[in-house]
C-alpha cells in the first residue's frame, strides 16, 4: 500500500532569507542557476509523556556545509520566519507533518543546521509553553543557548535542480524537563533530522490501549528510530522510516510489551502490520518502579536515563526513556514486570503467534547518559509494586 508524500498540518507562509555564502571578502555574484538546489522542511513530533499540548516558537532554520562553523561566521542559509512559527507539537503525531518551507541551496554538502526558537517575551510569555495533562498552561524556560540556534549535525547533499526533502523529528518527551518543586519545566530540544521517507509502517492496537498513553516505535538494536501514540481509534502510522528491517516494540502503562522483530519496510511503501479487524491487545502486567538520582557537575543538570531489556535471542530493545529533574536529578519509571511478549513478523496482515519471552520478565538494564558519556547498570530485576533504587554519578 502507498502512502502520499506529505501528510501536512497546516502552518502559515513562512518569509525566506537567503543568505549568500561569501567565499572572501568581495561577496560576488549568485551562483548560476544550474548550480542551485532546495532543500525542503517539514516538523513531526514523537510521542510526549504526561502533557496536553507542547508549544515551541520557531524564529529561523539556519544550515551551514561546515559542522563547526560559528553562528557569526559566513556562508550560511536561513529560513526565516517574518513572526514565530508556533506549533503544538502534539498535533504532529502518527504520521502527520506540517511543512516549513523551502530554502533555495548552492548544491553541495551540507553538515550543520541550527533551530532556532523564539524567547518568551512580556507581551506573549506563553510562546513556548506546555500544558500538563489535567493541568493549565505553563510558560517553558528556553536556555540562552536556543536563541543562537540549537546545533543540528547532518548529512544533506543538495543537487542540482532537484530538491532535497527532510524532516524535522522533534522529540516532546525528552525535550521538556521538571525543575525541582519550583514549577518551572526547561526547554532543551531533542531533534533528528531525516530524510523524508514515503516508507513506514502501520497498524492497529485494539480500543483497550488508543488511550494517549500507548507508545509505538521501530527500533534497530535497542535505539528507537520513530515512535508515535496511535490515534483514538488504535490505528497508528510511524511515517517516515527508511527502509530497513526493524523490530517494532508497543508499551502501555499496566501492559506487557509486544515485540514484533524482523519488521521489514520497502522503499516507497508503508508495510501493514495488521488490520482493524484483528487489532493488536496487550495483555495486563503487574509493575514496578526504577528510579534514582543523575548527579553532574553542571548546573542545570543536563541527563536521561533509559530502560532497555534484552530478549532470549540477544536482540536489546528500548521499553522507556526519561529526561531526569534539572535541578535535582531525580528519575522514575514505571516498568512492566511481566515477561513481554515477542512474534515473528509474518507477511502483511498475517497472523501474529504471540509467545511470553519468560527469560526477559522484570529484567532491565539501565543506561544513564549525560554530554556525551554513558553510564550502565543492570541487569536489574524489578518487584511488582516496589522500587528499585539506581543512582548514577558523573564527574
Amino acid at each position: 500500500m502507498k502512502f502520499p508524500r506529505f501528510l501536512t498540518a497546516g502552518l502559515t507562509a513562512a518569509c525566506l532569507t537567503l543568505l549568500a555564502a561569501c567565499g572572501g571578502g568581495s561577496g560576488g555574484d549568485d551562483p548560476p542557476a544550474a548550480a542551485m538546489g532546495t532543500l525542503g522542511l517539514s516538523l513531526t513530533d514523537a510521542p510526549t509523556c504526561g502533557f496536553d499540548h507542547v508549544n515551541v516558537a520557531i524564529q529561523k532554520i539556519r544550515v551551514h556545509q561546515s559542522a563547526t562553523a560559528a553562528d557569526t561566521d559566513a556562508g550560511w542559509a536561513e529560513l526565516n520566519f517574518s513572526t514565530p512559527k508556533r506549533v503544538d507539537l502534539l498535533t504532529l503525531t502518527n504520521g502527520v507533518l506540517a511543512s516549513l518551507g523551502q530554502i533555495p541551496l548552492q548544491a553541495g554538502h551540507y553538515t550543520q543546521m541550527r533551530l532556532v526558537l523564539a524567547a518568551n517575551g512580556g507581551s506573549d510569555p506563553f510562546l513556548n509553553s506546555i500544558v500538563p495533562t489535567g493541568g493549565t498552561e505553563v510558560a517553558l524556560d528556553t536556555p540562552s543557548a536556543i536563541q543562537s540556534g540549537v546545533k543540528l549535525n547532518v548529512d544533506i547533499t543538495i543537487a542540482a535542480n532537484q530538491l532535497a526533502d527532510f524532516v524535522l523529528d522533534f522529540d516532546a518527551c525528552k525535550s521538556v524537563v521538571t525543575a525541582g518543586n519550583s514549577g518551572k519545566y526547561l526547554l532543551k530540544p531533542v531533534v533528528a533530522v531525516t530524510p523524508n521517507f514515503v516508507s513506514g509502517v502501520s497498524g492497529y492496537v485494539d480500543s483497550a490501549a488508543a488511550n494517549g498513553a500507548t507508545t509505538v516505535s521501530v527500533q534497530q538494536g535497542g535505539v528507537v528510530i520513530k515512535a508515535t501514540a496511535p490515534d483514538s481509534t488504535g490505528k497508528f502510522l510511524l511515517q517516515p522510516v527508511a527502509p530497513g528491517s526493524y523490530t517494532l516494540v508497543i508499551t502501555a502503562p499496566g501492559r506487557a510489551t509486544d515485540v514484533v522483530p524482523g519488521l521489514t519496510v520497502a522503499a516507497s511503501t508503508v508495510t501493514l502490520l495488521n488490520g482493524a479487524t484483528s487489532p493488536l491487545s496487550l495483555g495486563v502486567s503487574m509493575s514496578g518502579t526504577a528510579a534514582g538520582t543523575v548527579t553532574t557537575s553542571l548546573t542545570p543538570i543536563d541527563a536521561s536515563v533509559r530502560a532497555t531489556q534484552t530478549l532470549l535471542g540477544g536482540e536489546k530493545i528500548e521499553v522507556a526513556t526519561r529526561g531526569v529533574d534539572a535541578t535535582t536529578g531525580a528519575y522514575s519509571m514505571t516498568l512492566p514486570t511481566g515477561a513481554p511478549m515477542v512474534a515473528a513478523y509474518v507477511a502483511p496482515l498475517g497472523a501474529l503467534n504471540f509467545g511470553a519471552d519468560a527469560s526477559a520478565a522484570a529484567k532491565y538494564g539501565l543506561e544513564a547518559s549525560s554530554g556525551l558519556a554513558t553510564k550502565t547498570a543492570g541487569p536489574l530485576t524489578l518487584t511488582a509494586g516496589a522500587t528499585t533504587t539506581t543512582n548514577f554519578s558523573f564527574p
